[in-house]
């Protein structure tokens, strides 16, 4: 990752890879780089399949007034042959006032505008989703040391088995620690932080809901809603609590690490999948996901009552496993 210092960044700027958190950071770093040597920069944004050709010509022509212009072209996969062309054509002789970052999610499409920027000397900046252990591990250690705070591997594995592998939500969940604690992070502190907090979080509602606990999944869900937790992060964790043990099913009962790589998910929570699995069929399995996937529309499309549409997706839960999908 980059870091801000009194050097503006690289005229050409490649962000490349599908996990958004890292992008966004990369992006924010680079700019933030750009306002240090020139407070007064210019910045501009848009999103690669959107903008033609002819609108960024200002942005990359010369400026009789001076001054550093930043330019960020968004879902570079997603652009037109025009502007790819003409962006690679200005890549071969950038102007040195101007930076220009562009991301890009990888893979097949748009792939010779990435290939372009590359043999054109962009510097590249991977951000791939982090789909190892160890990377996972690395990344909290890393958050905690962004604040000068020393993390070891079984204090940070603790805290993923704690909140899962969302990227954005482990960083949330280094930050609420930075500031619930003295800054000492233990294995041992964050088993009593998450020991004292699991029953208002969606990941315990959707626990107990996969297991057919429906006194314990309503108990936490009106708990985690009367002390205020977000609706939209327990509607998640519910549809992520279906589709991992619905994944991990179809996958058969093998060895846990043996299905991480294939799975693409922590041995872990394969192994806690497996538990949950048992007592579902796989059509309850499929009205368990309608069930969750109506929720998420519901709840983040502004539904009167969002902790009802909760609830009721609860019930539907656990009568997808109880009576197996039957109709």
């Amino acid at each position: 990752m980059l870091h801000v210092n009194a050097a503006p960044p690289p005229s050409l700027l490649l962000v490349q890879g599908d996990e958004e958190l890292l992008a966004a950071r990369a992006v924010d770093e680079a700019v933030e780089a750009a306002r240090a040597s020139d407070p007064g920069a210019d910045v501009r944004e848009y999103e690669g399949g959107a903008l033609a050709a002819g609108e960024v010509a200002e942005m990359l022509s010369p400026s009789l007034f001076g001054g550093r212009r930043v330019l960020v072209i968004r879902s570079g996969q997603d652009a037109r042959k025009d502007l790819t062309a003409a962006l690679l054509a200005y890549a071969k002789n950038p102007d040195p006032e101007v930076t220009l970052i562009v991301t890009h999610i990888g893979g097949a499409k748009g792939k010779p505008f990435a290939d372009g920027l590359r043999a054109a000397g962009a510097t590249v900046v991977p951000v791939m989703k982090l789909k190892k252990d160890s990377d996972r591990v690395a990344f909290v250690r890393n958050e905690f040391r962004r604040h000068g705070v020393r993390c070891d591997d079984s204090a940070a594995a603790a805290l993923l088995q704690a909140v899962g592998t969302d990227l954005r939500e482990i960083a949330a969940a280094c930050s609420q620690l930075l500031a619930d604690t003295d800054g000492r992070i233990t294995e041992a502190v964050v088993a009593r932080y998450y020991k004292g907090r699991a029953e208002v979080t969606g990941f315990a509602v959707a626990d107990a809901a996969m297991v057919g606990d429906l006194p314990g999944a309503l108990e936490a869900l009106r708990w985690a809603l009367h002390v205020g937790v977000d609706p939209v992060p327990i509607a998640d964790a519910l549809a992520d609590g279906v589709r991992t043990v619905a994944r991990v099913a179809s996958a058969g009962r093998g060895n846990p690490y043996q299905l991480a790589s294939s799975l693409g998910m922590p041995a872990w929570k394969i192994e806690k999948a497996q538990t949950r699995s048992r007592g579902w069929t796989p059509e309850g399995l499929v009205d368990a996901m309608r069930a969750a996937a109506d929720c998420n529309a519901a709840v983040k499309g502004g539904a009167e009552d969002r902790g009802y549409a909760l609830e009721q997706t609860v019930f539907a839960i656990a009568a997808a496993r109880r009576d197996g999908g039957a109709r």
